[in-house]
């Protein structure tokens, strides 16, 4: 995708997600693809956009970026950048947030990795100061 990704891919954007935005810190859109065996959502970041500190607990998840230009970071790690066509196999109990650069919208596929027992814990949000060094 070009650097004029404005959200819109090849799957809908879906409405501004209200469910989770007190997990988010910007505006957040959530289209639900599947709800059925596994959970696969296509979640959209405008510019700026991230989502907290996070834990999957059992199963892990799956990000498969279709659009845009994103960021993936784990407890104690450096940030990674992501684009279009990049994958993220974020394994269960790893703390993680993911979402936009502070100039380009970011869309990606979430899969969430089917378990008994599967569950999210959310946790604090990024941290505007170190948010703002990603570059």
């Amino acid at each position: 995708m070009s650097d004029n990704f404005d959200g819109n891919g090849i799957f809908p954007k879906g409405p501004i997600n209200k469910a989770y935005a007190q997990y988010f810190q910007g505006t957040s859109y959530l289209n639900m693809l599947s709800t059925e065996g596994v959970t696969i959502g296509n979640v959209v970041f405008e510019p700026g956009c991230r989502n907290n500190w996070h834990i999957h607990h059992k199963g892990g998840q799956i990000l498969l970026v279709t659009g845009g230009k994103g960021w993936y970071q784990e407890w104690n790690k450096p940030a990674r950048s992501l684009k279009a066509g990049d994958v993220v196999n974020i394994p269960p109990g790893t703390k993680h947030w993911h979402g936009a650069t502070k100039d380009s919208w970011f869309a990606h596929i979430a899969v969430e990795v089917p378990a008994d027992g599967a569950s999210n814990e959310w946790l604090e949000p990024v941290n505007d100061e170190q948010y703002s060094t990603l570059s």
